[in-house]
């Protein structure tokens, strides 16, 4: 992996993550269309990554399968690293995921990232209907130990899968005489808790860790991601990022409001009911009881909201405390232009290019 530059006049380099977040009144093909339009912003205004999330059974977010995206955003993008922020790995047999960033790597070397994480990333009932079984989560180092071992075809002789490659990849290149790929995807290991931070510091490689999720502790993870950090052959030194929610706008009331969507959303999720994203005005009219109402202003604070220079406070605040390599916005809100608004309004904060 090789290190990127900070972006723009940013002391950290900037990158982005889309949920597919689907409004209520908003189809999903509008939804792809946006996301499209979003990663060519990225890609133009020189952020690092544009990653999609996978999400199950859920109204308001569109991608249960980020790879599918990714290929078509390989055609719409020109420099951008692409990827999977990220393959939620219990829900997948490890063998097909290697065949599929085998393929997206292929199609645009050197600009694949794939970032393994291991929860549901949906609720229970459907959680069991992707065929995860109780010791899904228990099973991840294993998981992705298996996967890279079909990515690199470097199992140990005695594995059961020693003869079982993935096409496209080494074995493949070999057996056609070429040279394989000397980019690779890059891996990373996804996370909000310290159990994910000892697993990338045990592999030598680049950790991510997902604070959108709520106030988790990320300075103990980044420590133990540090000190425990064994250099590999991909990575010579520790590399973190952190992602967070972020919603920018001209007005900052706006850009609270648009927050206030994605609490609901959180909220409705608390209470077993469906995450879907109400417009503004609904979550406005929403006569809930102190502690419904106390959930909904927790989580609309949870994520950077204002001008673009108090969401760039917030960033460079969090940078400070963690020391992160890099950081990844979160766009959220009920709006699609609000989402593709904080991206420019970033941009332009830190005098990155504008072609």
């Amino acid at each position: 992996m090789n290190n990127p530059h900070p972006s723009g006049t940013a002391p950290f380099v900037l990158s982005v993550l889309d949920n597919s977040f689907t409004g209520v009144g908003h189809s999903v093909g509008e939804t792809f269309e946006e996301m499209i339009a979003l990663a060519q912003l990225a890609d133009r205004r020189g952020f690092q990554r544009f990653w999609i999330s996978e999400h199950h059974a859920m109204p308001g977010a569109a991608t249960p399968s980020p790879q599918l995206m990714v290929a078509r955003l390989i055609g719409e993008t020109e420099r951008i690293r692409l990827g999977a922020g990220g393959i939620m790995l219990p829900n997948h047999v490890p063998l097909v995921v290697a065949e599929q960033f085998g393929m997206l790597d292929a199609l645009a070397p050197g600009r694949i990232d794939l970032g393994l994480g291991r929860a549901p990333g949906t609720d229970g009932a459907t959680a069991a209907a992707l065929r995860r079984h109780h010791a899904g989560n228990d099973e991840f180092p294993e998981q992705v130990a298996e996967l890279l071992g079909f990515l690199g075809n470097d199992f140990p002789q005695n594995h059961p899968y020693k003869d079982v490659p993935a096409v496209p990849g080494p074995w493949q290149a070999e057996q056609n005489r070429v040279p394989s790929s000397e980019t690779g995807e890059d891996i990373w290991i996804l996370g909000s808790s310290t159990y994910s931070a000892q697993v990338a510091a045990r592999l030598g490689r680049p950790y991510a860790f997902a604070l959108q999720f709520g106030s988790a502790d990320v300075l103990n993870a980044m420590r133990i991601y540090r000190e425990n950090f064994r250099p590999s052959q991909f990575l010579a030194e520790p590399y973190s990022l952190v992602s967070i929610g972020a919603i920018a706008d001209d007005d900052p009331a706006e850009a609270r409001r648009q927050s206030t969507s994605t609490a609901m959303a959180m909220l409705r999720m608390f209470q077993r009911k469906s995450f879907a994203l109400l417009p503004p005005e609904e979550v406005e009219a929403f006569e809930g009881t102190a502690q419904e109402r106390h959930v909904i202003e927790e989580y609309t604070d949870r994520t950077l909201h204002g001008t673009a220079a108090k969401v760039a406070e917030g960033l460079e605040e969090l940078h400070g405390q963690t020391g992160v390599d890099e950081v990844m916005l979160v766009v959220q809100g009920y709006s699609r232009r609000a989402q593709s608004r904080t991206v420019e309004l970033i941009a332009d904060h830190y005098g990155m290019p504008t072609n």
